[in-house]
């Protein structure tokens, strides 16, 4: 009898409308209300906001004219070497003497440019066929000088003519002078063989260096030039280092790819 009429109130009144009702503590809304504060400013970031991603891969200064390697046509000893390691030179210029047995002959370059290797020494003997000398094609003393960059060929795609270039010179010390400001000017099609980057830059060292990972898209950067600093180039420092950078110098180099929304990668 007792449940019963528990039951029939209960009926009688279903709804305890006098009685007040807790939603949620005062810190549970302060929670959430943080929470709702931060989900609409990272969707606000996700739809306005921008990320620039980077692309590194290692390079070398050229005047991106590619460069040769001058054998010697004949066989004997080297009794003269006519010219320096470092200097430019013209078309035709006398290089070594080699003296054979049909009297001395003079070994000359092909075509204008800077001696950057001469692999022959007075008393040494040489073979016809045997490298001499490289030389890295300029066609004067004002020729500007860019970058030649080895991207990995799978990265090789993400990189736009335009984009924006730091490169870390391996004979500039970065925290003194910073780093050198290029722009993308062109971009291989397709991978390049170590035989290929050799031939290029007339060093077999350096194909060996840039394809040790596999084959690499050549990336062709132009150096920002300044009439200001001493190097004739635009350096992350107001002044850069107080001397001129050389041709064949090692640099690495990070590509700025195009700026992207948070939101891109979300949708298809």
């Amino acid at each position: 009898m007792q449940f019963r009429q528990q039951a029939l109130s209960k009926l009688r009144s279903p709804e305890e409308l006098d009685l007040p009702v807790r939603f949620a503590r005062p810190q549970g809304l302060l929670v959430l209300s943080v929470t709702v504060l931060v989900m609409i400013a990272a969707a606000f970031w996700a739809v306005t906001g921008s990320v620039t991603s980077t692309v590194k891969a290692p390079g070398v200064l050229t005047y991106g004219q590619g460069s040769y390697v001058l054998q010697s046509p004949v066989s004997g000893q080297i009794t003269e070497v006519l010219a320096e390691e470092g200097e430019r030179v013209a078309a035709n210029t006398p290089l070594v003497k080699v003296r054979t047995q049909q009297g001395p002959v003079v070994v000359r370059s092909i075509a204008a440019g800077r001696l950057t290797a001469l692999a022959a020494t007075i008393g040494s003997v040489v073979t016809t066929g045997a490298d001499v000398a490289a030389v890295e094609r300029a066609k004067g003393v004002n020729d500007p000088l860019m970058a030649m960059v080895y991207v990995p060929a799978e990265r090789g795609s993400t990189v736009p003519v335009g984009a924006s270039v730091d490169l870390t010179v391996q004979s500039v010390p970065t925290q003194q002078y910073g780093v050198l400001r290029g722009t993308v000017k062109a971009v291989g099609r397709t991978a390049q063989t170590r035989q290929r980057i050799s031939g290029f830059l007339g060093s077999s060292q350096l194909g060996e260096q840039f394809s040790q990972s596999g084959q690499p898209v050549a990336v062709l950067v132009r150096l920002d030039a300044s009439k200001t600093t001493e190097s004739g180039y635009t350096w992350s420092s107001s002044d850069g280092p107080p001397f001129e950078v050389e041709s064949m110098t090692l640099t690495s180099a990070a590509i700025r790819l195009s700026e992207q929304h948070p939101i891109d990668w979300l949708l298809p």
